[in-house]
């Protein structure tokens, strides 16, 4: 059977003739550790992923780097994404393998990007000649879009799937929580889930969970000073994760000041 490929330029149905297709498609192994890092904690989790060689929109693997998340955000380490750089490249690899497609999870359930995200995107790869933004929302739907700078540039949306016909290597939960706590600083800002509020216990440790985070709500003085706190982008990422999160309101209503 002849193998498929899946490149920027056209991934063609095998059985019947049509118009080119572009596709990202995951391996199961890489799907199964992003799912493991989406629902570890509260926040955001963010990362890239690794393509297969000739393929740039196969990812073979996911990877972090050290991050303070929250459930608005995400800050990589400067100096821990030049790491990364520079093992990848020793491991052989081109940059379009391993530093073209930006991964990142959302902890409500709109893949939607925010406008801290566009403004992240447009920043980070603004000069590649190509890159793709995938959004993994907690409730399983995602979002992928491709941008392409040359020529008269432009992007167009792709679809997602995992790629079930691959082995799968099993899922290495030891590992994948090493890598965790290596990587992830929850920031002050995180999301308990029942209930669903903000809670302010950070922990500016790496890999630490913040204190308290699934008991206690905030009362509201604490959550606006907290709020307004917040660097002007994560404020406004906040207030676009609360407008798509109507299930929040109804458990914020009573501690809420508005």
């Amino acid at each position: 059977m002849k193998p498929k490929t899946h490149g920027l330029q056209e991934a063609r149905d095998e059985d019947h003739a049509g118009p080119a297709q572009t596709i990202l498609r995951f391996s199961p192994t890489a799907w199964a550790k992003l799912l493991f890092f989406r629902d570890r904690g509260h926040t955001e989790i963010g990362g890239f992923g690794i393509s297969a060689e000739g393929d740039p929109l196969h990812i073979e693997e996911f990877v972090t780097v050290r991050q303070e998340a929250t459930s608005a955000s995400i800050s990589f380490d400067d100096e821990a994404v030049a790491d990364f750089f520079d093992r990848q490249v020793d491991l052989g690899r081109r940059p379009e393998q391993f530093a073209r497609v930006w991964v990142h999870t959302h902890p409500g359930g709109s893949p939607t990007p925010s406008s801290v995200d566009e403004e992240t995107f447009h920043r980070v790869f603004g000069r590649c000649d190509w890159a793709v933004m995938f959004v993994l929302a907690r409730g399983g739907k995602t979002y992928a879009r491709l941008r392409f700078n040359v020529g008269p540039g432009g992007q167009v949306m792709v679809p997602v799937e995992v790629d079930y016909a691959e082995a799968f290597d099993g899922a290495d939960h030891e590992a994948w929580e090493t890598e965790y706590k290596a990587t992830i600083r929850v920031g002050r800002w995180s999301w308990d889930l029942d209930p669903p509020l903000p809670n302010r216990h950070g922990d500016e440790v790496f890999g630490a969970e913040p204190q308290g985070a699934d008991v206690a709500l905030w009362e509201a003085d604490d959550w606006m000073a907290a709020f307004e706190e917040l660097p002007l982008e994560e404020r406004r990422a906040v207030l676009e994760e609360l407008a798509s999160r109507p299930d929040l309101w109804h458990e914020a209503e009573e501690v809420m000041p508005w």
